[in-house]
């Protein structure tokens, strides 16, 4: 008997989607086939969805340092009550940033101890530790990511062009994405100051000081120095359909690139911001509505390759102040990127199931050699959720597993109710329960130790 068999359900996988049962055994899929043998446990999955687990690749837990604005524990356990298996954590707002061995060590150690799903680290990229890349590859970095503007926190400095080429060399030489927040620092430093002297502090203001044009100077900018020493690029949270069609165009004379959008700016726009405040602050800023359809054009055909939550949380005083340009900028969503894709997507647009679990699950797995996730296919790690499609949750901070219950998504009534998470054959989350404390994995490139 099989350890474990899913009956009944729809498989989604980025070929499509069809009915099978779906056998584990020793935390892997060994059959996906219609009428399978018994199982030690079987789950009824008929009239459910089964999707591979979600991969985020980008986000903001925050621990060790500073737990209080998440924590790996709170941060996780969300993830996973929104279909998630495995999320590579960013290197800053955590303290110490992961610099170095020492602390991609501690921050491992924490996520061992914490995280109830699978995970894997970026490194930093900065001036500051260019000496330190190797280790932090030789331990098993996800990448590296760097900030082309200010990052908001004085102990991650923005990397300058000379910082980004001699970086990207060091990550080509491993084999290594490079994930660069495109903003020129240039064209806002100079905006905001200008806006500031005349006395500008509105969310009006913040939208004027970062254009689209800022985001597409530096990801054209960072393809360049990416093609001229041959590293792999990965833009991450494009904001804007303009920004995504350069990027494609770059690609296609030749760039190894890939695009990551987020959720946010396919569900809200520069009036949510307006209208919602704190909550919905975020760089580079939400865009108007003819933006975020052009952006939606982009999903639907396909120049998207990755969708993640970009979660970056903070407390509710750093969310309270009369001064826009002072308000912590990070959005809370890692509970709802399945919903808004099954809502704003799969229903109101007709995206295809199947490209859901290309953009949140196989390309991710697939950009970062991740061989054995990414998938509900044989050899594969048992990484699954099983979704009601057809139901619909209401958004509500009650409903938020996150430390702060603070989210722009808060009062949306999203598509996709998650009835189960599986991680490795281990259910983690069951019909609005967390039912399991710990053990999640690092995981690491392929060839990595």
């Amino acid at each position: 008997m099989f350890d474990l068999v899913i009956r009944g359900g729809s498989v989604v996988n980025p070929d499509g989607v069809r009915e099978a049962d779906i056998a584990i055994e020793n935390g892997a899929f060994v059959a996906v086939a219609p009428d399978l043998p018994a199982g030690t446990e079987e789950i009824d999955a008929k009239g459910l969805t089964v999707f591979p687990g979600l991969i985020d690749v980008h986000l903001h837990f925050n621990e060790p340092g500073r737990t209080e604005w998440e924590g790996i524990a709170t941060g996780s356990r969300a993830f996973a009550s929104g279909g998630g298996t495995a999320f590579f954590d960013m290197p800053l707002n955590s303290t110490p940033c992961t610099f170095d061995g020492p602390s991609f060590d501690l921050k491992r150690r924490a996520m061992e101890q914490s995280s109830i799903t699978d995970f894997g680290l970026w490194g930093g990229l900065t001036p500051r530790n260019l000496d330190t890349l190797d280790e932090l590859a030789e331990r098993g970095v996800i990448g590296f990511k760097a900030f082309m503007c200010d990052s908001g926190l004085p102990e991650f400095e923005r990397a300058d062009d000379l910082t980004l080429y001699e970086g990207m060399r060091v990550a080509a030489r491993w084999g290594l994405p490079v994930a660069v927040h495109a903003e020129s620092e240039e064209l806002i430093k100079g905006l905001t100051r200008r806006i500031r002297s005349n006395g500008g502090d509105t969310a009006r203001d913040y939208l004027n000081s970062r254009p689209m044009l800022a985001e597409q100077e530096a990801i054209q900018r960072a393809a360049l120095i990416a093609s001229d020493v041959g590293a792999r690029l990965h833009i991450v949270h494009v904001s804007s359909g303009r920004g995504v069609a350069l990027a494609a165009e770059l690609r296609a004379s030749g760039v190894d690139l890939t695009i990551e959008t987020c959720p946010h700016y396919l569900m809200f726009t520069e009036e949510d911001l307006e209208r919602l405040g704190a909550v919905a602050k975020c760089s580079p800023p939400l865009r108007p509505a003819a933006e975020r359809d052009l952006l939606w054009e982009k999903v639907l055909s396909g120049d998207v390759d990755i969708i993640a939550s970009d979660h970056s949380p903070a407390p509710p005083e750093m969310k309270i102040d009369p001064d826009f340009f002072r308000l912590w900028g990070g959005i809370a969503g890692v509970q709802s990127t399945l919903g808004v894709l099954l809502e704003a997507g799969a229903r109101q647009r007709n995206l295809p199931l199947s490209a859901i679990a290309s953009l949140t699950a196989t390309a991710p797995a697939k950009r970062f050699h991740i061989p054995t996730k990414g998938s509900v296919a044989i050899g594969f790690d048992a990484d699954c959720t099983i979704v009601d499609t057809e139901a619909a949750l209401d958004v509500t901070s009650g409903s938020l597993r996150y430390r702060h219950k603070q989210s722009p998504y808060v009062g949306l009534r999203l598509r996709g109710v998650v009835k189960r998470t599986i991680r490795r054959g281990i259910t983690i989350f069951e019909n609005g329960n967390i039912v399991e404390s710990g053990s999640g994995r690092i995981v690491r490139p392929a060839g990595g130790e």
